[in-house]
């Protein structure tokens, strides 16, 4: 039977700063613990009863285990083209477009510190998984753009880009995503040389203010594998 000091720390892993601290964290469910499970040993599982009273989850699945944070070391990327986002905060976001990352075949993502923590129960969850195939590093993005070649491709949508769907994309470069409210930051919009908008439809007809991050993300990328 799970001790209770063991389940206050699992609790505790809801937190970055205990995450941080322990170098551990939780992935519930047999599919995520089971692609999790294929590039690194967990360190403890629990299953049945046991992973209920620990379980995040507003309908627990019967299996929780506890994993390191070095997890990404072994992930060598290999993917031409990359992505970076920059202050996207929704751990549902985050857990989404890296699940999305993992479908199109990019295995490496930049993130600003801003943007959610990789590691946080709900993005573990909203990956379903492929968390195992996709690298998440946090960096200084500006230095990052900084060190790249000055034509090397970094594309970004803007409301002042040109039509995504009528431009000749790259096999190869970064994408740049931005925050849900404010999009891409003044200092990181400074260094896309792509500029790309998704355009409505039809252009002259009132919609929505804008598209979710997430979902904006998958129509970008869908573009760029159309091939």
């Amino acid at each position: 039977m799970i001790s209770k000091a063991k389940i206050k720390l699992i609790k505790s892993l809801e937190q970055k700063k205990y995450r941080s601290a322990e170098g551990l964290f939780v992935a519930e469910g047999p599919k995520v613990i089971g692609e999790l499970s294929k590039i690194c040993r967990p360190v403890e599982v629990f299953e049945g009863e046991d992973a209920t009273k620990a379980s995040f989850l507003q309908h627990p699945q019967g299996m929780l285990a506890l994993f390191p944070t070095s997890i990404f070391e072994n992930i060598q990327p290999q993917s031409k083209l990359k992505l970076m986002l920059d202050g996207v905060q929704d751990p549902g976001n985050l857990g989404t477009i890296i699940r999305i990352a993992d479908w199109f075949g990019i295995d490496h993502i930049y993130c600003s510190r801003e943007t959610a923590d990789v590691f946080n129960p709900k993005v573990v969850q909203a990956t379903m998984g492929s968390l195992a195939r996709v690298k998440v590093e946090y960096t200084d993005l500006s230095a990052l753009l900084d060190s790249l070649p000055e034509d090397y491709p970094v594309y970004g949508t803007l409301l002042d880009g040109n039509n995504i769907y009528k431009e000749k994309l790259d096999d190869y470069g970064i994408i740049v995503m931005g925050n849900e409210g404010n999009g891409i930051s003044d200092a990181i919009r400074q260094k896309v040389n792509r500029r790309l908008l998704i355009p409505s439809y039809p252009e002259d007809r009132p919609t929505a203010e804008s598209l979710n991050v997430a979902i904006a993300t998958a129509i970008v990328v869908a573009e760029f594998r159309r091939g």
